[in-house]
């Protein structure tokens, strides 16, 4: 079982942060009040009513959460700070509400059935997804400490052949099929790689059936063989409309009189407008 830094009930307490703190955005409740109610509600034994304490002082000095996250490096990691300060960035059309939900579906797979393969794929889907940026994004995965030397060096290493390399081959070359492959090929059942392997054979077989293709298809081919964590997606446009048409068809007829009160009030009333035309000759009424 990978190092998972912190115990299983500090996650569970997260992914609740997480979710309330977004479900109270929003009901358009202020990010201090937010703080200050989830301070009482997280459970006591745990470590995170002081990292909530300290959010709230860095919100209030700086007007950003991201800040105390990252110099929390004990309690939060490289990730979830640069997630919700690329939330936070003023150019950044990123959703606050879209990166706390992002968060605590990360913190939910932490405190469940926790593996590295699974964590370093959701981590780069929601780069992808979202576009957050590889260069920023890849070395904040890489300081996860939940990854040993082996992982860090190798997702540094591929951080640089993004967008060179397809990304699939980049999973099956550090496969176990891979290896069970060029065995059967050399016909030397003792051949072993000269370099870590990180992904299982269900992984290497499910990226070599992907080579060539958008990324997002292994992606959910992952989710449905192997049942990895999902990256939570932004909703749609509303294409329909809020009201039910009978509904908005009231409103407007409301709005249409009550626009017609305001101009009578003010003695701007023209009730020409509402004249027929062939009610007028010459300018004067028959």
């Amino acid at each position: 079982m990978p190092e998972q830094v912190l115990d299983r009930e500090e996650y569970i307490e997260q992914t609740y942060f997480f979710r309330v703190y977004r479900d109270r955005l929003l009901e358009n409740v202020p990010a201090q009040e937010i703080l200050a109610h989830l301070r009482e509600e997280i459970l006591a034994t745990t470590k995170l009513p002081m990292a909530i304490d300290f959010l709230a002082g860095e919100l209030q000095l700086h007007g950003k959460v991201s800040s105390g996250m990252s110099r929390l490096t004990h309690y939060f990691t490289p990730f979830q700070a640069f997630v919700i300060g690329r939330a936070e960035a003023d150019e950044s059309k990123f959703d606050m509400r879209l990166a706390l939900q992002i968060l605590e579906r990360e913190a939910e797979f932490r405190a469940g059935k926790f593996h590295l393969q699974g964590l370093f794929m959701f981590q780069f889907e929601c780069l992808a997804r979202n576009r957050l940026g590889y260069d920023a994004g890849m070395q904040a995965i890489a300081a996860d400490p939940a990854y040993d030397a082996s992982w860090k060096d190798w997702i540094l290493k591929i951080r640089m052949q993004l967008g060179t390399v397809d990304f699939a081959d980049l999973i099956y070359k550090r496969s176990q099929q891979r290896v069970e492959e060029i065995r059967r090929e050399r016909n030397n059942p003792s051949y072993e790689a000269s370099y870590p392997i990180l992904f299982g054979v269900s992984e290497g077989r499910i990226a070599k059936a992907n080579l060539r293709k958008d990324p997002i298809y292994m992606f959910a081919a992952l989710q449905r063989q192997l049942s990895y964590p999902a990256v939570p997606r932004p909703k749609p446009p509303r294409t329909t409309p809020v009201f039910d048409p009978a509904i908005e068809a009231r409103f407007q007829r409301a709005e249409a009189r009550l626009a017609l009160l305001e101009q009578e009030g003010q003695g701007n009333l023209d009730l020409t407008k509402f004249y027929k035309p062939e009610e007028f000759r010459d300018g004067e009424m028959n």
